[in-house]
């Protein structure tokens, strides 16, 4: 929806701005807001950055390497092969659904940006995963591949209006969705014993 914005974080303000249409969400944003301001419709939209959990499809980077480092682990696979490692989101988990419920029940439909605030890096993200294991080190097995076409550098939320106007606000951090996401892959390869004297809390 943003496209590759100029301000950083986004916010509500940011789509009064012609959207760059990247995404099919896009279109759908504005034809919910079109039906509320032409017709009186009550339709609200969450603009929900990134939003994680173990049941991400493997296409998404974040299983990608979550599901790859349990497969180092388990001794399927040697190394893990990413895109852009530099590239930010604003990832989160589980609190999104109660953002989405709240804001329908206001009495007056609106648009809310909802999100952490904070921008972690793929690298961030893959080094958190493979470091719950002194033998894996730093990133000696990603390789900076496959970087998508139309690639955003940077995502990040402002999430004032829900949080000041909703009450809503996130509570699990980066480190606890990483570590739920690397637990439950590797429990699907029957690792987790292996995980969990491995991990001792440290995450």
């Amino acid at each position: 929806m943003f496209g590759k914005p100029e301000q950083v974080p986004q916010n509500e303000r940011t789509l009064s701005t012609p959207l760059q249409l990247r995404h099919q969400q896009s279109v759908r944003f504005e034809l919910t807001r079109n039906y509320r301001e032409a017709y009186g419709i009550y339709t609200a939209s969450g603009i929900l950055f990134n939003h994680e959990s173990p049941r991400r499809g493997y296409e998404f980077v974040t299983r990608k390497i979550t599901s790859g480092i349990a497969r180092i682990v388990a001794g399927k696979e040697r190394n893990l092969r990413l895109g852009n490692l530099e590239a930010k989101r604003d990832w989160s988990r589980r609190e999104y659904t109660a953002a989405m419920w709240t804001m329908l029940q206001e009495p007056e439909a609106d648009d809310y940006v909802i999100g952490t605030g904070e921008a972690h890096s793929v690298r961030e993200f893959a080094e958190l995963s493979s470091g719950m294991w002194a033998w894996i080190i730093g990133l000696r097995g990603l390789r900076s591949r496959f970087i998508p076409p139309a690639e955003v550098n940077i995502l990040l939320s402002d999430a004032t209006k829900a949080r000041q106007k909703l009450g809503w606000e996130h509570k699990v951090s980066f480190p606890q969705l990483v570590r739920e996401m690397v637990e439950a892959d590797c429990k699907l390869l029957g690792v987790e014993a292996e995980l969990n004297r491995a991990v001792g809390g440290r995450v």
